[in-house]
């Protein structure tokens, strides 16, 4: 197994770390209601809100619970369950070398880049170029190994 293949396994497993992650934020959205997420918010910050009333994560933490609604919560839900189901599905299917699956994980993989970069000229985030270039990368990983399983395929049938 080369470098690059070890990166890529690695890079999958990331990816389907962060379905399964998906996952469980879209069901909890989904039993949690935005004031409970509120009053949870205000518990986990209060220490670090009481020595610094200015601390810029605690403060934006606060923020972000309040402007929950039952709508942002209940489509952020969904959103986070359809991403994660796909994600998982498509890691668990190149994983097993399943070949239908490696264009689909591209396609994915560049649906989100192109929503990324959307998001990036909206509101630049550092953060967020850094996830595009990994998608980009683990996108032209699993072109390669896709290309490597077909020709493995296509001598085994010849």
């Amino acid at each position: 197994m080369t470098a690059l293949n070890r990166i890529f396994r690695i890079g999958l497993g990331l990816k389907g770390a962060d379905g399964v992650l998906e996952l469980a934020g879209g069901v909890l959205l989904l039993v949690v209601s935005p004031s409970q997420m509120s009053s949870a918010a205000r518990l986990l910050t209060l220490h670090e809100l009481g020595e610094d009333p200015h601390d810029v994560i605690a403060t934006s933490l606060v923020r972000f619970a309040d402007s929950l609604t039952v709508s942002v919560s209940l489509f952020a839900a969904l959103y986070l369950l359809l991403h994660g189901i796909v994600k998982v599905v498509l890691v668990w299917a190149v994983l097993r070398n399943t070949l239908w699956a490696y264009p689909w994980m591209i396609a994915f993989l560049l649906a989100f880049v192109t929503y990324q970069l959307y998001q990036i000229a909206l509101s630049f985030s550092i953060w967020l170029v850094l996830l595009t270039v990994f998608d980009l990368f683990i996108a032209w990983l699993t072109w390669r190994e896709y290309q490597s399983h077909r020709a493995l395929s296509a001598r085994r049938g010849a």
